[in-house]
């Protein structure tokens, strides 16, 4: 395998949007941070909110700019949106750096796998809240259940399932923690999942509407993306046979309702009205700095083996928001933060990954969390898993 290209222990962060929260202060304290806003005047105050002052280097971002400071080593951590990942990648490729994002793998990014691993440098995608925690938490309740039920023939269950929403309750049932018009047009691309043993395929999420409860609240809940690769993301065994497999949104009781009128509209527009409508919607319900935010996270695995063993596991995430930061914020930022500190350690092998999947690694990242804050629930029944 190629020798991984040794980290310089410098950071280019670029992006200051609402993602970018108190993780970004955990990489400053490790590493030698660049902060990338859209006007270096915009990455100061980004620092400002965060009490980050003096901690980070700013910059006005631009490809060039970046071009002319990247060294061997260094890494960039992209907070921009999907799409301008692949180029970014292709940058830090150019200059033998590494690159992190909270975002899923893109085609783009997956089709620089192997020149990555071939030129030494880290692709850490996937590892934020959703995607990120939540892949951790799969796989620890994978690993689990293997221990639990050994290696017999087995029907499984899985579902994953997390949400940001407002810690109290509006009439829109909804509180918008990321770009409104990404919001939109998630709902706008089609599910795919497995259910009753066949895989499945939604055109429109929120038509897919069911209800779920999470300890002994009822929240409404939807399939979001393809589930399907998924499968092979947490190594599920050749000999377990898959009744339901989904990833999907979390949403308050009330919210398919509440979004009726977005639903209708959503189902006619073309892309010029969507991004009308996104900031229509964020002017008529806007985002204040009383408003908090709560997430809530659910990751569940039913196994039962041939034998009639049966074993079910869940992992629950519940955390608001505060004064000082939004909880999303928090829960992005702060597992980026761990593996950028992880490749800048050195700790990560060249080529793709998303998030981690092997159980040190799990563990390391999974402590990391609970020692700045961030702790789940568990709950097993059936056996105690190891």
């Amino acid at each position: 395998m190629t020798e991984p290209t040794t980290p310089t222990g410098r950071v280019h962060w670029i992006g200051t949007g609402m993602s970018t929260g108190s993780g970004l202060g955990l990489v400053c304290e490790g590493t030698s941070t660049v902060l990338w806003g859209r006007t270096s005047e915009k990455a100061e105050a980004c620092l400002a909110r965060l009490g980050l002052e003096g901690k980070a280097e700013t910059r006005a971002y631009d490809t060039s700019a970046l071009a002319a400071e990247l060294a061997a080593g260094d890494i960039v951590v992209s907070m921009l949106p999907a799409t301008m990942h692949p180029a970014l990648v292709e940058l830090a490729l150019d200059n033998d750096a590494h690159f992190v994002c909270s975002s899923y793998v893109s085609p783009g990014i997956r089709a620089h796998a192997d020149a990555a691993a071939e030129r030494g440098s880290v692709l850490l995608t996937e590892i934020g809240l959703d995607p990120g925690i939540d892949h951790l938490l799969a796989h620890e309740l994978v690993r689990k259940a293997r221990a639990a039920t050994g290696d017999r023939p087995a029907t499984v269950r899985f579902t994953s399932y997390c949400g940001s929403n407002p810690a109290e309750p509006n009439d829109f049932r909804y509180r918008f923690s990321w770009a409104p018009r990404g919001v939109l047009t998630a709902l706008l691309t089609p599910a795919r999942l497995i259910d009753g043993g066949a895989e499945k395929e939604v055109a429109r999420p929120w038509e897919a509407v069911t209800s779920r409860f999470v300890g002994d609240e009822s929240f409404e809940v939807y399939p979001n993306r393809d589930s399907v690769p998924f499968l092979d993301t947490y190594a599920f065994p050749a000999h377990w046979d898959v009744e339901t497999f989904v990833r999907g949104t979390l949403r308050l009781d009330g919210w398919s309702e509440a979004w009726k009128p977005v639903f209708a509209e959503l189902a006619e527009v073309g892309d010029d009205r969507i991004t009308d409508l996104a900031a229509e919607l964020a002017a008529r319900h806007p985002t204040t700095a009383t408003d908090h935010d709560r997430v809530v996270m659910s990751v569940k695995l039913e196994v039962r083996t041939d034998a009639g063993t049966a074993w079910s596991g869940e992992y629950v995430l519940d955390a608001v928001g505060d004064e000082q930061e939004s909880v999303t914020a928090r829960l992005v930022s702060v597992p980026l933060a761990c593996g950028i500190l992880d490749v800048a350690a050195g700790r990560t092998a060249p080529g793709l990954h998303q998030a981690a999947d092997s159980p040190e690694t799990i563990g390391r990242w999974l402590a990391f969390l609970r020692d700045h804050g961030i702790t789940t629930a568990f709950s097993a029944t059936g056996g105690t898993g190891a």
